[in-house]
């Protein structure tokens, strides 16, 4: 089959279309013929391996174990594990797996859920691992109606769900993003969309009650400004440094938070049917829209990578193959 490939770390640049051996299908898991494929910072991360802490984290000290990238995936299944009793050879379904840049990809039919009929696969494709870390992150600073909430790196891909997310559990969202994904994230329902070129977070005496961080880059200090004084704060990523890549304001975070009224949360999202499921329901129903920015050839997946990472995209961008 056909797959994208690399052997060690480097540039998106560096990665070969080219044609390896389909996988072989374990007992608990289900085979898909692949239709779309998510990108998503992540995989920046471990093509990469930036920062060089991810390696440590079992996915190859001086290459990567996998030589083919990609983890969301929507498509048709074409054979299933001895112990798989949810979904058989041509069902529809979407979520999340291994190796999926590549024609066939192999999936724990855990963390997989049908795909409503409704969706295209290139808007199932752009929803498991950026929705679910949207939707984990605000269940972790426990949203509420009424609450004024920051959404910071709104216009990302899980910025883009964090916001629609935030205004369907009734609190007050304010976006903050780049001056040309201003419309784009007040058409997911923001409030208030600020621009993060002229507008700092605490002007005007701004507090919030809850802020989600979605890979900023703003000191612990200036984030704790803008929070009410028992406010929280979650924090979802960050995108600087080599090493840590910005985890500090995590650690740091979890060292002070005992001493203080404010909350200063991280966390790390995990597949999960329960959720995956909701959001598939949510998207059945029309409250949830899939913020497709664009899609690429799976041939061309390293400049999706780049297009993605360069800041370009609003919303998500998927590979189709």
């Amino acid at each position: 089959m056909k797959a994208i490939v690399r052997e060690t770390y480097g540039p998106p640049e560096d990665l070969r279309f080219d044609t390896v051996d389909e996988p072989v299908v374990g007992d608990d898991d289900v085979l898909v013929r692949v239709v779309a494929a998510g990108v998503d910072q992540g995989q920046w991360h471990l093509i990469t391996g930036l920062p060089r802490a991810i390696r440590l984290a079992g996915f190859g000290l001086r290459k990567p174990k996998n030589p083919v990238p990609g983890m969301d995936v929507a498509g048709v299944v074409t054979a299933v594990g001895a112990n798989v009793t949810r979904f058989r050879p041509g069902d529809e379904v979407f979520g999340s797996g291994t190796s999926t840049y590549a024609e066939y990809a192999t999936a724990p039919a855990k963390n997989l859920v049908p795909k409503p009929a409704t969706v295209s696969f290139e808007e199932a494709a752009a929803v498991p691992i950026s929705a679910l870390a949207a939707l984990q992150g605000l269940r972790k600073g426990e949203v509420q109606p009424g609450q004024r909430v920051l959404v910071i790196g709104a216009g990302g891909g899980v910025g883009s769900y964090a916001v629609q997310l935030a205004v369907a559990a009734g609190a007050d969202v304010t976006g903050i993003c780049s001056p040309g994904k201003i419309d784009f994230v007040r058409s997911l329902g923001a409030d208030d969309v600020l621009d993060y070129t002229r507008e700092g977070i605490t002007d005007g005496g701004r507090r919030y009650d809850l802020i989600l961080d979605t890979g900023g880059n703003r000191k612990l200090r200036e984030l704790r400004r803008a929070l009410t004084p028992t406010g929280t704060l979650v924090i979802v990523g960050a995108e600087v440094g080599d090493w840590r890549q910005g985890i500090e304001r995590q650690l740091l975070g979890m060292l002070l938070s005992p001493f203080i009224r404010q909350k200063l949360r991280s966390y790390v999202s995990m597949p999960n049917e329960a959720d995956l499921q909701s959001l598939a329901d949510q998207l059945a129903a029309g409250t949830l829209q899939a913020p497709l920015d664009r899609t690429f050839p799976l041939a061309d997946a390293g400049a999706a990578i780049r297009y993605l990472r360069d800041g370009r995209a609003a919303g998500k961008v998927v590979l189709t193959v």
